[in-house]
């Protein structure tokens, strides 16, 4: 819905305005933050008491002028009046008044008392105009910092909850298959009428609950977030039930509205079975939607790498990228691979191939069908962009088994991560030329060299910004770029490569090659608003279904069934045995629960079967990064698959249908069957490879 306000529809002034306000906060506010940092260093260095000037100086109440004789008659007096006044006084003895001993007392009190004033004094000395105005941009920074660190939690609810509303209102939520008939849409938003009702009725117990309790309750304002952002969910679900989109086609079949129902709301009612139907403990819903909020800023940067995502795909830098290939004339397949390996690199610091597919998985598929490759090969590559990435130093899931696994270092599992990397991306290079669809021909040296160098001429201003951004923020505010950092690092980068490309490179005038369905802004203002507007969905879609899959691991948890199977150590019956048990375990773990959710689940529960059975912990861990990815890739659920057709369009799905039919069947499924075969043949290799050699050599 447009209206008449400075050319912006409803949905971008009440959904896209507050998320780009939040998340541009957050990104000032993180500067501040370093900024503050490095004006304690500088004033410590300017003023070396600064650390007491920057607040208010105490002034000693002692007087350093008193009459010392004066004082001692006066302790004397007072000492002889205790002594008339105690009736066992003279059992032993009258006291000697040791006069001097009084006076040497008060000698040295008075001494520390004139020390105390002169240390004040020279202190107030030093406060000059100039370390004033300093210590008040010390303190706001300080002051910004705090109310950073205060209201996470508040900023992501905000976020979480404006976004999710947005996806649900333009039913952008993730499904086995978009609600296209009129019957997908009434399951559709029937179940998230449902799951949403479940999940207000939840924050509500949650709320009275803590009342009930009778003690004070820890953010009871999120507690509020939760009942009324549910409760507005749950309205718009209500609404959209009796107002179905014009463009839903009459009829349809029950098996694909099953399958059309957002994968939240199958986490959520199948949650709500245990908590409130089974178990009787209805707050337990959110209990463990409430674990995102431990995690809060965690998650903000989730959403600060899907906009940098956005952010990216409205740049010229992929199509840059790629022309350095181009002249090479990579068959299809090669160029895929080169597009996975380079992928490995944003994944190994956002942490998770779902976020990195959200948030660049558009580049890499727009930029794969603009130099020609097939519609699946370049979704097989999309879906798969993240996959690789997982094992390479810094990635978060690395750092989150360290941090709740003991028997771990990041040290040994980035070491073998490494090898990992190098045997999945060795096995794509692989599965793609045994299964390529033309000779595997790259143009001689003598005709592409030149011209890749001169299409890497175009790369060099952006490398520089890059660089220079990246070396302001280290030097500057000690900030390096790192798995810490690079949620806010990397937008002002990308942001400062678009206001290069619209303020002094004009490339928006430049020739072009398009794919079918690309649409570009014209302006800078329009690039970072459509970005922005495109993120809210994305958002939305993918933290409902971090939040659920939180819940659906409650009820693993609180089921206990892996502490059970642990407790018996002659379930398995082999390490062969438990190993295939438990690769079959995670992959399945893999396709229902977001990433950082699952390592939770698992550390608590699968590792400690596992250990029980007398895998080691390092091989263990590997495997378990191995099948969550070949879980996110494999059907029924496929998420990786399904964050790909949210970025690419389900437009682009169909038409990738219907240019296979009548082909092998390689060709027809290739985006599932490339994907799937690299990580399995990887998950054999990891899982069961060591056992081999430990037994036979």
């Amino acid at each position: 819905m447009n209206i008449n306000f400075l050319g912006r529809s409803l949905r971008e002034w009440l959904s896209s305005l507050p998320v780009i306000i939040i998340l541009l906060g957050v990104l000032f506010l993180s500067i501040g933050e370093n900024l503050n940092a490095q004006l304690n260093k500088l004033g410590n260095h300017i003023w070396p008491d600064y650390h007491i000037l920057r607040l208010d100086v105490p002034v000693p109440t002692c007087d350093p002028n008193v009459d010392i004789e004066s004082e001692v008659q006066k302790v004397v007096r007072q000492k002889q009046k205790e002594a008339e006044s105690d009736p066992f006084g003279g059992m032993f003895g009258a006291e000697d008044i040791n006069r001097d001993a009084i006076r040497e007392s008060l000698g040295k009190r008075v001494e520390l008392c004139r020390m105390k004033h002169e240390a004040a004094q020279k202190t107030l000395a030093q406060k000059t105009d100039n370390l004033d105005r300093f210590v008040a941009v010390d303190m706001t920074l300080s002051a910004l910092s705090q109310f950073r660190r205060d209201n996470t939690q508040v900023f992501l609810a905000i976020v979480f909850f404006v976004c999710a509303i947005t996806a649900a209102l333009t039913h952008h939520h993730i499904g086995l298959r978009p609600m296209q008939t009129v019957l997908e849409y009434r399951f559709g938003i029937t179940a998230q009428l449902f799951a949403n009702l479940s999940l207000t009725y939840s924050a509500y117990s949650y709320l009275t609950n803590g009342w009930a309790s009778g003690t004070l309750i820890q953010n009871e304002h999120i507690r509020w977030f939760y009942l009324f952002g549910f409760g507005a969910l749950s309205l718009v679900a209500l609404v959209q039930l009796f107002n179905i989109p014009k463009t839903a086609k009459p009829g349809g079949s029950i098996g694909k509205a099953l399958l059309a129902v957002p994968l939240y709301a199958y986490m959520a009612i199948s949650s709500a079975r245990f908590f409130i139907l089974e178990t009787e403990n209805p707050q337990g819903m959110v209990l463990f939607v409430d674990k995102i909020m431990d995690q809060s800023s965690l998650f903000l940067n989730i959403g600060l790498y899907i906009w940098v995502g956005m952010l990216l795909k409205q740049t010229y830098l992929g199509e840059y990228v790629f022309r350095v290939f181009k002249p090479w004339k990579l068959p299809p397949e090669l160029l895929a691979f080169v597009a996975v390996v380079i992928m490995a690199v944003p994944t190994a610091y956002t942490g998770a191939s779902g976020i990195i597919i959200i948030a660049m998985g558009a580049v890499v598929y727009a930029e794969l069908r603009r130099v020609g490759a097939r519609r699946n090969l370049a979704l097989a590559a999309t879906a798969m962009s993240g996959s690789l990435g997982v094992v390479l130093r810094p990635c978060l899931l690395v750092l989150l088994i360290a941090m709740l696994n003991k028997e771990v270092t990041t040290d040994m599992m980035y070491g073998w991560g490494v090898k990992v990397f190098l045997l999945t991306s060795f096995l794509f290079f692989a599965v793609s030329l045994i299964a390529k669809q033309g000779p595997m021909k790259i143009a001689p040296v003598s005709e592409a060299l030149a011209p890749s160098l001169q299409a890497f001429r175009p790369l060099i201003p952006y490398v520089l910004i890059f660089v220079v951004t990246a070396a302001a923020y280290a030097f500057l505010l000690d900030a390096h770029l790192d798995e810490h950092t690079a949620p806010v690092v990397l937008p002002m980068i990308i942001l400062l490569l678009l206001v290069y490309e619209y303020t002094i490179k004009h490339a928006e005038r430049e020739q072009h090659e398009t794919y079918e369905g690309e649409v570009r802004a014209s302006s800078l203002e329009g690039s970072i608003r459509r970005a922005t507007t495109d993120t809210t969905v994305h958002i939305g879609a993918l933290l409902s279904i971090m939040a659920l899959s939180l819940t659906v691991g409650g009820v693993i948890e609180d089921s206990g069934i892996f502490e059970e199977v642990a407790a018996q150590s002659d379930f398995f019956g082999s390490t062969w045995t438990a190993m295939l048990a438990l690769v079959v375990v995670l992959v399945i773990i893999g396709m229902i629960m977001d990433p950082f959710g699952a390592i939770v689940l698992v550390s608590g529960t699968v590792a400690q079967a596992a250990y029980s059975q007398g895998i080691d912990p390092l091989h263990f861990w590997m495997i378990t990064l191995v099948a969550f990815e070949l879980g996110y890739l494999s059907p029924p659920v496929a998420v990786n698959h399904l964050l790909t057709r949210q970025v690419v369009g389900e437009e682009e799905i169909a038409k990738a249908k219907e240019e296979t039919k009548g082909k092998s069947f390689w060709i027809r499924h290739e985006r599932y069957v490339l994907p799937i075969t690299v990580m399995a043949i990887a998950l054999v290799l990891v899982a069961f490879g060591p056992l081999v050699y430990q037994q036979y050599f």
